[in-house]
C-alpha cells in the first residue's frame, strides 16, 4: 500500500475523536481575534484525507501543506505553533465549522468562489488550482467521453458543483471522504474521477495505473484561509499575514519542505503556489 492510500485508510478513529473534539467550540464574539489571544489557541479546520494537502501520518499527527502554513500562522499569532489546535473538516462541512464557530480559520485546502464568498470571508491565497480528471490509464482526455458514464466526485467541491451545474448529462457517483472516493475508483464503481488537479497530479504518481487525462478544466481558481462572515479584525490580520509569508518566501518553503519531494519535476512551485 502507497503512502498516500495508506494516510488515507489510518484515520477512522483519529477521525471520529478530531469531530467530536470540535464540537460546540470556538468563539462568538464580535472581535474573533481578541478572542483568540485572550483563549492562548488558535482552532483551525483542515483535512485528514486529502494528502500532501491535510491528513494524519502515521504518528497521529496533523500534517500536509495546509497544516505547515496553519502552524507557521498560529506561530506568528500567538507565539508558538503549539497554540493551534486542528480539526478535521469534511468538503461539505467546511462552512458550517466556520458559522457555527467549531472553527476559528478554516485551512482545508478552500477553493474561492462567488457562491462561497457569500457565506464566508476568504483572505489573501496562498495556492493556485484547477479541476482535473483521472482515470484508468488515463483513457478520459475530454468530458465528451463522460457521457453515458460515472464520474466520481467529493460532495460539497468544487468539481461537485461544476458538474452539477454544466454537466447535468453526466452521471454522479458522490462521497464525504477522499477515502471512498478514490477507493471507489479503483474498485471500478466509477470510470474517472474529478478532483483538484494538484490532489490528482500526486495521486495518479502513486497509483501509476491512473493518470490524470484532463489536466485542467473550467477555470484556475485560488485557494485561500477563510473566516465567518464579519470577523473583520481576523480576517485584515490573515491578509497581512498572508502577505508577509509570500513576501517572506515561507510559502515557497512550505511547497519544498511537504508538496516537492511528492511532486518531483512534475510540476514547478509556481504553477501551485504564490512565490
Amino acid at each position: 500500500m502507497n503512502a498516500i492510500t495508506r494516510v488515507m485508510y489510518g484515520l477512522g478513529f483519529v477521525w471520529a475523536m478530531a469531530l467530536l473534539g470540535g464540537c460546540g467550540e470556538g468563539q462568538s464574539s464580535a472581535n474573533a481575534l481578541e478572542s483568540i489571544k485572550q483563549k492562548g489557541s488558535v482552532t483551525i479546520g483542515v483535512f485528514g484525507d486529502k494528502p500532501p494537502f491535510g491528513y494524519v501520518d502515521e504518528k497521529g499527527q496533523n500534517a500536509g501543506f495546509d497544516v505547515y502554513i496553519a502552524k507557521q500562522i498560529a506561530k506568528d499569532l500567538l507565539g508558538s505553533e503549539d497554540k493551534v489546535r486542528f480539526v478535521l473538516v469534511e468538503a461539505a462541512n467546511r462552512i458550517e465549522f466556520l458559522k457555527s464557530n467549531k472553527v476559528d480559520i478554516m485551512m482545508a485546502n478552500f477553493t474561492q468562489t462567488q457562491e462561497r464568498a457569500q457565506q464566508v470571508d476568504f483572505a489573501r491565497p496562498y495556492m493556485k488550482v484547477a479541476l482535473g480528471v483521472v482515470s484508468k490509464d488515463g483513457v478520459i482526455t475530454d468530458v465528451s467521453q463522460l457521457k453515458d458514464k460515472t464520474l466520481i466526485v467529493n460532495k460539497g467541491t468544487t468539481a461537485d458543483f461544476y458538474f452539477s451545474k454544466n454537466h447535468p448529462e453526466i452521471k454522479l457517483l458522490k462521497f464525504e471522504q477522499n477515502t471512498e472516493t478514490f477507493a471507489a475508483l479503483q474498485d471500478g464503481r466509477g470510470d474517472a474521477l474529478a478532483h483538484d488537479n494538484t490532489l490528482l497530479f500526486a495521486w495518479a504518481k502513486e497509483n501509476p495505473s491512473f493518470a490524470v487525462g484532463i489536466k485542467e478544466l473550467g477555470e484556475t481558481d485560488v485557494i485561500a484561509p477563510a473566516v465567518k462572515k464579519g470577523n473583520t479584525e481576523l480576517l485584515e490580520w490573515l491578509n497581512e499575514e498572508m502577505a508577509q509569508l509570500q513576501k517572506d518566501k515561507f510559502l515557497l518553503q512550505a511547497y519544498q519542505e511537504t508538496l516537492a519531494p511528492i511532486y518531483g519535476d512534475l510540476i514547478e512551485a509556481r504553477d501551485v503556489t504564490f512565490e
